[in-house]
């Protein structure tokens, strides 16, 4: 197929911020290298929070001085406010992503911050960078949380989400994406509010979706997402992840399992899956007995499977 996808690794920061253990910086630094050696173009390093709250992500500033000198590779890092920002900028980071929750509720207890406040904080992060020579200017992504359900409100209305990307584009995001960070989606969702945001914010102002397999449809709903146009697809390598403000959450879609179903769709994704399989070795040394999961890497590739020109295998 003539599409192409782009797979964003958010291991490093959705899935060690959802588990207690604090991940050593080697480990980190040789996983974030060894998916980068097999393809993946766009890795999501970890988060400028403070460390009392996520002491697992203490160390991204060093992250991101590790991942800068991969060639090709986009570093990005979330940002919880201008703070985390102005950290981001000095590290270096090429993309920030700024969460904006859909359900208020869950936007206090993930930020401590209303609707009103996280969209001052967008403004004075567009004023920034904004301020910043064009080749030092972060890509600004506004991401709407909990866009397809609230494990504390419930149903989230779609009016909402798209009310949020509108002002977040307003604001000064140069791109919004929508997050399943509960694990409510399903397709029939995703592509009902992608095309309601599209139709809001224009075609190329919603590109990504960030999606959880909490309820089993992860890669049904980006199969809806790739139907409505979406190009770039959050994952998560071994399936680790969730998170922390949202009971239940768990289930990032696996990187192994969404990359072999590319593949398989004869889409390329520029990774060398069977390359990418050995780095779960990264993790399983560096956090032994964490659990891990991914259905390719336990039935393996199917006999005689050949990925799309440009792909290995």
């Amino acid at each position: 197929m003539t599409i192409s996808i782009l797979i964003s690794e958010v291991g490093p920061r959705d899935g060690l911020q959802s588990i207690k253990r604090i991940m050593p910086l080697a480990a980190k630094k040789a996983w974030i290298t060894a998916e980068a050696t097999a393809g993946v173009r766009e890795i999501e390093v970890g988060s400028f929070v403070p460390a009392k709250i996520l002491p697992q992500l203490a160390d991204t500033a060093e992250l991101v001085a590790h991942a800068r000198g991969i060639p090709g590779l986009t570093v990005a890092a979330l940002v919880p406010n201008l703070k985390g920002a102005e950290a981001a900028v000095q590290a270096g980071v090429h993309k920030v992503t700024l969460p904006l929750s859909a359900s208020e509720s869950h936007s206090l207890k993930n930020l401590r911050r209303t609707h009103a406040q996280v969209l001052d904080d967008v403004r004075a992060i567009a004023r920034l960078l904004g301020g910043l020579p064009s080749g030092e200017r972060p890509h600004f992504e506004g991401g709407i949380s909990t866009a397809f359900g609230c494990t504390i409100e419930g149903e989230v209305a779609e009016s909402k989400v798209v009310e949020l990307a509108e002002a977040l584009m307003q604001a000064g995001c140069d791109e919004v994406g929508l997050s399943d960070t509960t694990g409510y989606a399903n397709p029939a969702q995703v592509r009902r509010l992608v095309a309601a945001v599209k139709h809001a914010v224009g075609s190329s102002s919603l590109n990504g979706l960030h999606l959880h397999n909490t309820r089993g449809l992860g890669l049904a709903n980006v199969l809806a997402g790739i139907e409505s146009g979406i190009t770039t697809f959050d994952s998560s390598l071994g399936g680790l992840g969730g998170c922390p403000f949202a009971p239940g959450a768990s289930g990032n879609i696996v990187t192994e399992d969404l990359v072999f179903m590319l593949q398989a769709m004869g889409i390329s994704v520029g990774i060398d899956l069977s390359r990418l399989l050995e780095v779960r070795r990264i993790l399983i040394d560096a956090l032994p007995g964490e659990p891990l999961y991914g259905f390719t890497p336990d039935a393996g590739l199917p006999l005689g499977f050949v990925p799309p020109t440009g792909d290995k295998s």
